[in-house]
C-alpha cells in the first residue's frame, strides 16, 4: 500500500503510508481540550465511482462517516437532505446548497479500481469560509485493504479539524472468552479498532491473559499458563511464532510491557512469595530488578520517554500508584483520593495516567496527571478495569463487565472528557484491550 500526494508532490516509502504533517489554516477547528458538547455536522456524499469500483465506493463512505461519527465530535448529515450531488470529483463545490443544510464540514472523495488494486483520493473542506482544508490526497493498495484506506481518509479528516493525530487505522489485541464464568476459556485475538477483522491469535487450550502490543506493533506480550503457572510469552504478529521469556524454576511472572523502544520489557516476577517488577533485555536476556519490596507490585507501564515507570503496589497498605525512575530507586506514591487504584497507564502522549479505581462498590476508569493532580473518573460500574490508550492519547479503551452469571465482560471506549461511551462489537465476551499504534 502507499500514499501519493496527488497535487504537488509524491512521498512513496515501500510498505508505509505517510499523511502531510502541515496543513493550511482554515477557521474550522473542533478544540477537543474545550469539552465540546455540540457536535460539528458534516456531509459525506458517496464517493464518486472512477471505473470499476463496484460497491467499494459507497463502502469507503459509509466507514469514513462510522469513523467520524463514532468519535462523538461529528455528527453526519444524511443524504436526503442534500441540494447538492457531487457526480464528480473535480467539480466546483456549491457551497450554498451545503450551507443551507448547514453542514459545516464536506467530505468528496472518489475511489478507482483495476483488477486487485484500488485507489482512493479524497478532498476536505470548510463549508462556511468556502475553502478546502489542506491539499488532496490518495490511497492506494490491495482490494483487501479498502477498510484500511477508509481509516486513513478518517483520519486524515480528523486531523485536518481537530489538529490533534488520528487513531482509526489501528489495531487492537485482546483476550476473547467463551464458556461459562467458572470454567472462562480465554484465547488471544485482533481486531480493527472498530471491531472489524478479527483475527484469533491462539487456540483456547491455554489460559492467557494481558496482551500488549510493541511499540512499532510488529511483537506482542503476553501472559499464558501453559505450563500451569504464568509466564511471560513474546509472538510475532507477522507468523505467531511464539517464545517464552525469562522462565526461572519456581517464579511466575506476569503483567508486560514493553519499553518505548521496544528493547526490553518491564515486568512482575514473583518469587517465594514476594512480587517485584524486574526489566528484561530482549536481546541479551540480562535481567535487572527495579523494586525490592515485601509489597505486591505490578502493572508497571514507562512513560513514552522511557525516563520513568508507572506502577501499582500496596506498600502503603491499600492498592495505590507509584512513579519511580525507569532504572528503578525511591517511588513517589501520586495517588491520593479515597479508594484503591490500579492498572496505570502512561498516556502516549505523555501528559496523563490512566487507571482503574474502585471505591464504595463501584469501579471506575480514570485519568490523573503524571503528578497525580487534576484526577477525573470517566465512568463507573460494577466493573470496568484496564484502561488502554488509543494512538493519540484521546481515547480510552477499557473492559466492563456486569454482575451475575449473565454479566459478560466486554469492551468499551470512552474519550478523556469522559463523554461518548461506547461499546465495541465483538465476537462474544473480551477483555483485556491493548490497542496498537497507528499502522505503518
Amino acid at each position: 500500500m502507499r500514499l501519493i500526494d496527488s497535487f504537488a508532490r509524491a512521498i512513496i516509502l515501500a510498505l508505509t503510508l505517510i499523511l502531510p504533517t502541515t496543513l493550511n489554516a482554515a477557521p474550522l477547528r473542533i478544540v477537543i481540550d474545550s469539552g465540546v458538547i455540540e457536535p460539528m455536522p458534516f456531509a459525506a456524499p458517496t464517493f464518486v465511482d472512477e471505473g470499476g469500483a463496484g460497491e467499494f465506493a459507497a463502502r469507503i463512505t459509509q466507514v469514513v462517516a462510522a469513523d467520524l461519527s463514532g468519535t462523538g465530535l461529528f455528527r453526519e448529515i444524511g443524504a436526503d437532505a442534500f441540494i447538492s450531488q457531487v457526480s464528480s470529483f473535480g467539480a466546483p463545490i456549491s457551497y450554498n446548497d451545503w450551507q443551507a443544510i448547514n453542514a459545516q464540514a464536506l467530505v468528496t472523495g472518489a475511489v478507482t479500481a483495476s483488477g486487485d488494486q484500488i485507489v482512493v483520493k479524497f478532498r476536505v473542506y470548510d463549508v462556511f469560509s468556502g475553502a478546502e482544508l489542506g491539499e488532496g490526497i490518495q490511497f492506494a493498495g490491495s482490494t483487501g485493504s479498502w477498510r484500511r484506506m477508509a481509516h486513513k481518509v478518517a483520519d486524515a479528516v480528523y486531523s485536518r479539524i481537530t489538529g490533534e493525530g488520528g487513531y482509526f487505522d489501528s489495531r487492537v489485541v485482546y483476550v476473547a472468552e467463551s464458556g461459562p464464568k467458572n470454567a472462562r476459556l480465554k484465547q488471544l485475538a485482533v481486531m480493527d479498532y472498530d471491531g472489524a477483522n478479527i483475527q484469533y491469535l491462539t487456540d483456547n487450550s491455554a489460559l492467557v491473559l494481558a496482551p500488549r502490543f510493541s511499540p512499532t506493533g510488529d511483537r506482542i506480550l503476553f501472559t499464558s499458563y501453559a505450563t500451569g503457572f504464568p509466564q511471560i510469552y513474546l509472538m510475532s504478529a507477522a507468523d505467531l511464532s511464539t517464545r517464552a521469556l525469562e522462565q526461572q524454576d519456581g517464579t511466575m511472572t506476569f503483567a508486560p510491557r514493553f519499553s518505548p523502544d521496544g528493547q526490553s520489557v518491564v515486568f512482575s516476577l514473583e518469587r517465594g512469595g514476594n512480587t517485584d517488577i524486574y526489566r528484561l533485555d530482549i536481546g541479551s536476556s540480562a535481567l535487572s530488578q527495579l523494586t525490592n519490596s515485601p509489597a505486591i507490585e505490578t502493572a508497571p507501564s514507562y512513560s513514552p520517554d522511557g525516563s520513568q515507570i508507572v506502577f501499582e503496589s500496596d506498600r502503603s497498605g491499600t492498592q495505590q500508584i507509584y512513579v519511580m525512575s525507569a532504572g528503578g530507586g525511591e517511588p513517589v506514591r501520586i495517588s491520593n483520593g479515597k479508594g484503591r487504584y490500579g492498572t496505570p497507564v502512561w498516556s502516549p502522549r505523555g501528559d496523563m495516567i490512566a487507571f482503574t479505581k474502585q471505591n464504595e462498590g463501584r469501579f471506575h476508569i480514570g485519568v490523573m496527571l503524571v503528578d497525580g493532580g487534576e484526577e477525573r473518573l470517566l465512568t463507573s460500574s460494577f466493573l470496568d478495569e484496564g484502561p488502554t490508550w488509543a494512538p493519540n492519547g484521546r481515547v480510552i479503551m477499557f473492559t466492563r463487565q456486569g454482575a451475575g452469571e449473565g454479566g459478560e465482560a466486554a469492551l468499551f471506549s470512552v474519550d478523556i472528557s469522559g463523554r461518548n461511551l461506547r461499546q465495541i462489537t465483538t465476537d462474544g465476551a473480551a477483555s483485556d484491550p491493548a490497542w496498537s499504534p497507528l499502522l505503518p
